[in-house]
């Protein structure tokens, strides 16, 4: 790094960007069981367990429910087929209620399985960060202290911009963990739906949505991933020509423009899941 603070400044802004960058990686590749040492996975599975009970009631609530709606007359109690229908019904409805943390569990694993095998076919391409290009840096060292007011607030507005970004990026990869930890403790309530007819859509809808949230990891990594090409392959084009002032200007807001489509991505990858899956 170079001793100048300007420069400095700049390149300890873009290694947080790249440090953040490398946390998510290494977030995407963990599972719910074992973020953060296990702690709140062992408290979401008491939370699970303690709701069971009220998925149970629910669940026999939403079967009477659906006998009554659709039986005509109470002749249709008597049909056999009517009988087995509801009953088959109401059977698995109890075994989803019953194991909601293993049906979570394990739409997790085969979402996480498409994540990983994105992540093994493209996972050197993470290790491509963003650091300040040389003509950058020699335009810092040599200008007098007059030009190096402007361009000192044009380097602290440009970390500024792209700390901020930083921590917006980390955030919502944390919030995807946070939402699967909401889906799997409230799971047995919405599974309950399944034993009625005319509220089993509220059963499909929480299963597609969870689903939806857990196949965000897959897009979060494709963001990375082309994010992590361009920067590798490119980088924004430096006009030595120009002014320092203008030339870290330029620099900065192509950079930032850059940084911005990677956290707008990142950002709506719940609604490009939702727009490309239908969930």
């Amino acid at each position: 790094m170079s001793d100048n603070w300007i420069a400095g400044n700049l390149q300890s802004a873009l290694n947080t960007w790249n440090s953040k960058l490398t946390e998510i990686w290494s977030l995407l590749t963990q599972t719910p069981q074992t973020f953060k040492g296990g702690n709140i996975w062992a408290t979401i599975v008491t939370i699970n367990g303690g709701l069971k009970a009220v998925g149970y009631g629910l669940l026999v609530l939403f079967f009477a429910m659906s006998i009554f709606q659709s039986a005509a007359t109470f002749k249709d109690f008597q049909r056999p087929e009517f009988v087995l229908r509801h009953f088959i019904r109401f059977v698995a409805a109890k075994v989803a209620v019953g194991y909601a943390m293993d049906i979570m569990t394990v739409i997790f694993s085969i979402c996480g399985g498409v994540v990983q095998s994105i992540m093994g076919n493209v996972g050197l391409m993470a290790s491509a960060g963003v650091t300040l290009p040389k003509e950058i840096v020699n335009a810092t060292e040599n200008v007098g202290f007059l030009t190096s007011i402007p361009l000192g607030l044009v380097s602290l507005l440009g970390s500024l911009f792209i700390t901020i970004m930083s921590f917006i990026l980390i955030m919502t990869v944390y919030g995807r963990f946070f939402k699967i930890y909401m889906y799997t403790a409230l799971a047995p309530i919405p599974l309950a739906s399944f034993a009625g007819e005319g509220t089993s859509f509220a059963g499909k809808a929480f299963l597609k949505s969870y689903v939806g949230v857990c196949m965000e990891g897959a897009v979060i990594v494709l963001a990375c991933m082309i994010f992590s090409a361009f920067a590798s392959g490119s980088t924004p084009a430096i006009d030595t020509s120009l002014s320092p002032v203008t030339m870290c200007w330029d620099y900065i807001g192509e950079t930032i423009f850059n940084m911005l489509v990677l956290v707008g991505l990142v950002k709506g990858s719940d609604r490009i899941v939702k727009e490309m899956f239908g969930v």
